[in-house]
């Protein structure tokens, strides 16, 4: 018999839609997680207290995302919580710790036994996946730092090169990546310009830590003008492009000669495969050529994720910064609303719209 304090709940996709909203209405449900009891060795049993909810949670749901995790799976890519239970042989960590899952590690993007993420009361991880709670960002921030906060970072120094002084305009600043990215360019040195379609939003990025501010969409002057309104004919040094499509287009002409566009997502245009897990792409997005060539432009794919699987002494370098940063109190992640695991499908739908400023959690 499970002590009642024992009984959890997780969330489980059971088979891919054919879009992430068609997932969660037909494929995704709560169910009963009695407390795992059976740890090995090297196994880390965490009561979750906090999970972030991910872009990424979504399109894997659909399977089009480059990981397809095979249902049933428990999403949730970045969680924290208390160890309840270690394995006989883990060392770094004991119960009552307060620990955050290392997402490249365990949880949904990883495979084998501990591909289960943190959408639930009980996650166990592997040792090597157990990082101490940063000092001074409790569950919530935690959890919103590292997806959000490297990706910034090696988008805009391994790949963009950033250097102080130079402007930087990015696309979608008020997703939670986006805003990292803002956050991230500004501690750097660049001058920051975030881009979107809502006004108020706008102001609480700025609020964040933008410099400027400009409004695109219907109605709007050209993203051009807009930014030469700001920095000149000259145009910005470098673009963080999380979002894809016409825009993409537009941010080349805001670009001077010899700039950079970091592509890192392309969130206005989710469905480039197909659904269900379906390989191809036939909805990819396509840049003008002739525009790249004659502004002499280098446009630089920034997956973080699959650079530091080719390349893992990436990593160290970005989390010494975050962590130096995290110290001298200069990066605190925003988080937005905290929903209770019964919400699951009012979180996940008020991600998909961007509903909110930065990130939203999950409290299982």
């Amino acid at each position: 018999m499970i002590p009642p304090d024992d009984a959890g709940r997780r969330l489980v996709v059971r088979a891919w839609g054919e879009d992430p909203m068609h997932a969660l209405e037909h494929h995704m449900a709560l169910e009963a997680q009695p407390r795992p009891s059976a740890l090995g060795p090297k196994d880390v049993l965490l009561r979750v207290r906090s999970c972030a909810v991910g872009f990424v949670d979504l399109i894997m749901s659909s399977g089009q995302y480059q990981h397809m995790a095979p249902p049933p799976y428990t999403p949730g890519l970045e969680f924290a919580g208390e160890v309840a239970a270690v394995g006989a042989a883990v060392e770094r960590v004991a119960p009552g710790d307060a620990v955050l899952a290392d997402g490249l590690s365990t949880g949904p993007r990883s495979s084998g036994a501990h591909r289960d993420g943190g959408m639930a009361t009980w996650a166990v991880i592997p040792e090597k996946a157990a990082m101490p709670l940063p000092a001074g960002l409790d569950y919530d921030g935690a959890v919103n730092l590292l997806g959000n906060y490297e990706t910034a970072y090696h988008g805009l120094v391994h790949r963009g090169r950033l250097q102080p002084g130079e402007a930087v305009l990015i696309l979608g600043a008020s997703g939670s990546t986006g805003l990292a990215a803002v956050q991230v360019a500004r501690l750097l040195g660049g001058t920051v310009i975030a881009a979107g379609r809502n006004p108020d939003k706008l102001a609480e990025v700025a609020r964040l830590g933008a410099h400027h501010t400009v409004r695109v969409g219907d109605g709007q002057p050209p993203l051009r003008d807009a930014v030469r309104a700001i920095v000149g004919k000259r145009g910005v040094d470098v673009v963080w492009d999380g979002v894809g499509g016409a825009i993409s287009e537009a941010s080349l002409r805001a670009l001077r000669f010899g700039g950079r566009l970091c592509i890192i997502g392309w969130a206005a245009t989710p469905f480039v495969a197909r659904g269900r897990g379906r390989r191809g792409a036939p909805n990819a997005n396509r840049l003008p050529t002739n525009i790249i060539q004659m502004k002499g432009l280098d446009i630089l794919g920034c997956p973080a994720v699959i650079a530091t699987a080719h390349d893992p002494r990436l990593r160290p370098t970005r989390l010494a910064w975050l962590h130096e940063k995290i110290a001298a109190g200069d990066i605190r992640p925003h988080v937005g609303p905290a929903y209770p695991l019964e919400r699951f499908a009012d979180a996940l739908r008020d991600k998909w719209s961007s509903r909110h400023v930065g990130g939203c959690v999950l409290h299982p």
